[in-house]
């Protein structure tokens, strides 16, 4: 045989054929990907030992993926085989993989049954108007969903996402003109593939032990590695905790740079900060669709003088611009809104829509106790928050153990139903997840757009020979009538303005007399692009969404 990089590859058309219907079946998402817990049924399937498929894993995800693509999986496959015919599995077995003959496929017990009942569903969507191009929406297989009659096969090699379609869009139209601008500098780095193609996220804020960790551990319903629990700020550093193929932990220094993760912008923050992160990975079928993002404690009283080594402010934001679901957590016994938690609070400006309040803990009082406190930490999230609606507040308390008893049978029916409340949220977060892209894409558009109005300004303001550094100092200190001079000028909403202070420090780093002028071309493709281009990705989501029923 070919051995191709290391792992065995090569089969032949017929064996590819059969392969090719095996991973239809093993790719839940029907993504073109193998998760770590697709694999953990399909492999069950070949009665196998669990630490001989542990190994098989490793050697088919020779570049430590976390994902098995086709190629990979036929590589398992053959793995599986030879490990039921009595084979050792070693990383020399691939090496010396020329010695055997061709690899016949494994024997997979109830395979026969699995490939009755799943039926491959693919639809090929063109939206050729408007200069859009072509979408093409993979639709995940399910037989509950479809019957055969409605089925209409199409290459798989030829379907891509809708998030590709974004993708190209970001690239072609959007990217330009952020880097004319130096968008980059003042908001968010630029995006990546991986910055599309990441699951959804959840992030939990909180003072130390207000039941951050322990919430992530209720709904996984076991520990997950690295974490620590305890009266006292046991976790010192932002742990990401999402689906692997095994249970592991990496540093911050190496996810970082690990080009399939969404967090290469992190590195902006330094090593200091690095050294107080890390991703913790585990097979489980709630990871696959949602990843959690665990923080350290909000600091309060003596210890929040005490400086951090990195922007933990500004990594708060970071992250929140990335999360689809904000969880800011509060204990009945520490309601006080610290220094540091209000420059947190702060910072999730413009993320409103994302943020949920959860009184966790509620069950440590009383009924009448509970109202009062309910009641104080309303009035302390307004005077924060500076909004004239109403924060939802959830109230529970989310963890292993029974209610506790003090409050009631009516308090007992309250945080049930309460807790149903916010776990009907947070199974929304996938359902949605292709509109909140679109969404987070819009607003990134829109926000690009304006920052490309007020640099152009800026630099029109700007004299031509003498005085330069006077005028940079006067544009800076009366930044907001610059702002106000811009809305009206383009006609613009105050509302998707940058947060003056903000921009003001980072414009302090530049010099205004080296920005570029406003070139209208590029702000014309940006707005057909908002115009035309992503009304015809929502219009394929919507196909989507119909041909998928309500469950989808």
């Amino acid at each position: 045989m070919e051995i191709v990089g290391g792992p065995i590859s090569s089969c032949s058309k017929e064996q590819q054929k059969v392969y090719q219907q095996w991973f239809v079946v093993a790719d839940s998402d029907g993504d073109g990907r193998m998760t770590g817990n697709d694999a953990t049924k399909f492999f069950a399937l070949s009665n196998l030992s669990r630490s001989e498929l542990k190994q098989v894993w490793a050697l088919a995800d020779s570049k430590r993926q976390g994902i098995l693509g086709f190629k990979e999986f036929i590589t398992a496959m053959q793995l599986v085989s030879l490990a039921q015919a009595g084979h050792e599995l070693t990383p020399d077995l691939l090496n010396n993989a020329a010695n055997f003959e061709e690899i016949k496929p494994p024997v997979m017990e109830g395979l026969d049954a699995l490939l009755a009942k799943k039926k491959v569903l693919t639809t090929y969507m063109d939206a050729e108007e408007n200069g859009v191009g072509t979408f093409r929406a993979q639709l995940s297989p399910s037989a509950d969903w479809f019957t055969s009659k409605s089925s209409k096969k199409v290459s798989l090699s030829a379907v891509t996402s809708i998030i590709d379609g974004l993708k190209r869009l970001y690239i072609e139209k959007l990217k330009p003109l952020e880097a004319t601008y130096l968008f980059h500098n003042f908001s968010s780095p630029a995006l990546t593939n991986s910055d599309f193609d990441a699951k959804p996220m959840v992030m939990l804020l909180g003072q130390y032990s207000t039941g951050k960790t322990t919430f992530i551990k209720h709904l996984l319903k076991c520990e997950y590695p690295g974490a620590h629990i305890g009266p006292e700020p046991t976790t010192d550093r932002f742990v990401v905790v999402m689906s692997g193929p095994d249970e592991r932990s990496i540093p911050g220094n190496t996810i970082a740079v690990q080009a399939d993760m969404p967090f290469k912008g992190l590195t902006n923050f330094g090593g200091a900060f690095l050294s107080k992160f890390q991703c913790s990975q585990m097979p489980h079928p709630l990871l696959e669709h949602i990843t959690f993002v665990d923080t350290p404690g909000v600091l309060s009283g003596e210890k929040q003088r005490t400086q951090r080594s990195y922007d933990f402010t500004g990594v708060i934001s970071w992250f929140a611009a990335k999360c689809d679901l904000i969880l800011l957590l509060f204990d009945p016994h520490k309601l006080d809104i610290s220094d540091e938690f209000k420059r947190v609070i702060s910072s999730l400006r413009g993320h409103d829509d994302k943020i949920r309040v959860v009184l966790n803990k509620a069950d440590q009082i009383d009924t009448q106790q509970l109202m009062r406190v309910y009641g104080a930490l309303m009035w302390s999230l307004g005077k924060v928050l500076n909004t004239p609606e109403v924060v939802r507040v959830y109230i529970g308390s989310f963890n292993d153990k029974p209610i506790n008893e003090v409050v009631g049978p009516t308090g007992k029916d309250l945080f049930e139903k309460e807790q149903n409340d916010l776990l009907a949220d947070l199974k929304d977060i996938p359902k949605k997840a292709c509109d909140r892209r679109i969404n987070e894409f819009v607003k990134r558009a829109r926000a690009a757009k304006i920052h490309a109005y007020i640099i152009s300004h800026l630099k029109k303001e700007m004299p031509a020979m003498m005085g330069k550094s006077k005028a940079q100092q006067r544009l800076i200190d009366n930044l907001e009538d610059e702002f106000l001079k811009v809305q009206k000028e383009f006609h613009l909403p105050a509302g998707d303005f940058p947060y003056v202070e903000h921009f003001r420090e980072a414009l302090a780093g530049f010099s205004i007399d080296k920005f570029e002028k406003l070139k209208p071309k590029m702000i014309q493709a940006v707005d057909d692009m908002l115009a035309y281009d992503i009304r015809a990705v929502e219009q394929v989501q919507k196909s989507v969404r119909l041909k998928l029923g309500p469950s989808s």
